[in-house]
């Protein structure tokens, strides 16, 4: 075996070699020698294998976190981690929260839950929404997160660290799972992008917002320029 640093001396060697054997046959003319392949130019790094995170994995990243945040969410085997978000990011959840769960209680068509949750509903998922309404079991309100299956209405409150995640990737998981709407609340822009499933574009709703998940019942009507100016502490 050669010793380190000799690999390059070697084939200056054996080049040397092959041009004076072309030399004394008469075949070097013009025509260039074929050149020589040698390992590290045929070697390739291996690919990469992407982590599939399972729904149990991402549950005790949860577990083993009293603060909650970072935040550990599975949709198709990706790990989904949000940080704490911003107070007003709070304030906004809090207070969309009052105003459905006042709504849900007066029309009994379900119950106004808030994160962080554990929903799976689909197999080998967790899901954690912001704020969502889930559908009653037998008339009551869900005892447990297996209990909650079906969703009226899921939200989730946009941080620009979990922008691709709320716009593409639970976006698409709500929709493939039924859930009638999916509100996306901007809080910078002051908008909301209402997803309705069966849909390929969202309406945005910038002045009111008017939402009733059973036909015949009295909808809620949601003044989104009260709502944006009390989360920003402004006078109306």
């Amino acid at each position: 075996m050669p010793r380190s640093g000799e690999f390059g001396e070697l084939d200056v060697a054996r080049d040397e070699s092959m041009t004076e054997r072309a030399d004394e046959a008469g075949m070097m003319g013009d025509v260039p020698l074929p050149a020589i392949l040698r390992a590290e130019h045929t070697m390739s790094m291996p690919a990469m294998v992407k982590k599939r995170w399972s729904a149990d994995e991402a549950r005790a990243l949860n577990e083993a976190n009293p603060r909650h945040w970072p935040r550990y969410e599975v949709i198709d085997g990706e790990l989904l981690v949000s940080p704490a978000p911003r107070s007003f990011h709070q304030d906004a959840v809090l207070t969309l929260a009052r105003r459905l769960s006042d709504y849900t209680d007066y029309t009994g068509v379900g119950h106004t839950m808030i994160g962080p949750a554990d929903l799976e509903l689909e197999p080998d998922s967790t899901v954690s929404p912001d704020l969502f309404v889930t559908k009653l079991v037998n008339g009551r309100k869900p005892r447990n997160w297996k209990e909650v299956d079906e969703l009226w209405l899921a939200i989730e409150v946009l941080s620009p660290s979990t922008a691709r995640y709320d716009r593409v990737v639970k976006r698409a998981y709500f929709a493939r799972n039924q859930v009638p709407e999916y509100w996306v609340v901007d809080l910078d822009a002051r908008l909301v992008e209402r997803w309705r499933a069966g849909e390929d574009r969202p309406e945005v709703a910038f002045g009111t917002l008017a939402w009733a998940p059973v036909a015949g019942v009295e909808q809620l009507t949601l003044s989104l320029v009260n709502l944006f100016h009390e989360v920003h502490g402004e006078e109306e």
